[in-house]
């Protein structure tokens, strides 16, 4: 199973999968199969991808999978992150992952509508240091798909580290019908990097959904003006710059972060704010271009 290859890898310096011996090339090809087989089973892979960290990724991942599994859609979360994994917490996962008789890794069922999977969830001891290269992290992905159980779904939302190495990589090349969906804050600094990931999806043959504006703007709690933090406008500036779509703006609200702490986010909640009927928007968008 992941953790005999996970190890493996690392003491042989390469994936698994890899190799001239016709043991390996059988098990090679046996992987592909059940990938191919696993993906079948999944109508939409949504891959959510940053130039740069810290502009709120995998915030808008775990709220985009809770927001689809509350309409009613069958979905699945996969954080690849290796060296910063964050969903599990996101979503109050602390629990490591089951093995089903098939021996399969069983996802988190956070609902009904909902699995998610961690490379957290791996881990005996949360915060240990995951010292891994890119053979390895190539072939946690590749089991994430082919080593899970799965099972129907409607969206499979992917949530992978910042910029353009190995795993954003890997994602590509296993699921190569994954459609994009870029995060940026308005900022310049981060623009810049996102003009990177659009780049890398040219050259990868990487469609994209279109553009998500983070933390556009900020209301004062006590005048209710809004301020731009991190500037605003820039993410729609760049996705009519770079004939992509722009699926909207997302204001900055300190509730996302408690939320987030806490193991719920905002997207379970019934409150309706600025950055629910923001959020909500986007997913419209989302569903209305697949």
């Amino acid at each position: 199973m992941i953790h005999d290859s996970v190890d493996n890898a690392k003491k042989e310096g390469g994936c698994p999968s890899q190799g001239g011996n016709p043991d390996m090339a059988a098990q090679q090809k046996a992987e592909e199969e059940k990938i191919k087989t696993s993906l079948s089973r999944i109508k939409h892979k949504i891959f959510i991808l940053s130039g740069k960290g810290g502009v709120g990724k995998s915030s808008v991942s775990a709220n985009l999978a809770a927001s689809l599994s509350k309409k009613g859609y069958k979905t699945g979360l996969m954080d690849v992150d290796v060296h910063g994994p964050s969903i599990a917490h996101m979503l109050g996962l602390t629990e490591l992952l089951d093995i089903s008789e098939q021996q399969l890794l069983i996802p988190k069922q956070v609902n009904g509508n909902l699995k998610v999977v961690s490379v957290q969830a791996l881990m005996q001891d949360k915060d240990q240091a995951i010292i891994w290269r890119g053979p390895a992290k190539t072939g946690m992905i590749r089991q994430f798909v082919s080593s899970v159980d799965w099972g129907e779904l409607d969206f499979l939302i992917i949530d992978a580290p910042p910029g353009t190495g190995d795993e954003p990589l890997t994602i590509v090349q296993t699921i190569p019908e994954a459609l994009g969906v870029i995060v940026t804050t308005p900022q310049e600094v981060a623009l810049a990097d996102i003009r990177k990931s659009i780049s890398f999806c040219k050259t990868v043959h990487l469609k994209t959904l279109g553009i998500v504006e983070n933390m556009a703007e900020f209301k004062c709690p006590h005048c209710n003006e809004p301020i731009d933090l991190f500037s605003s406008g820039g993410g729609e500036k760049t996705a009519a710059s770079q004939g992509l779509g722009f699926l909207g703006s997302i204001p900055f609200d300190t509730q996302v972060v408690a939320s987030g702490d806490s193991g719920i986010p905002v997207m379970f909640q019934d409150k309706e704010t600025e950055f629910t009927k923001a959020f909500n928007a986007i997913v419209e968008n989302i569903i209305s271009k697949l």
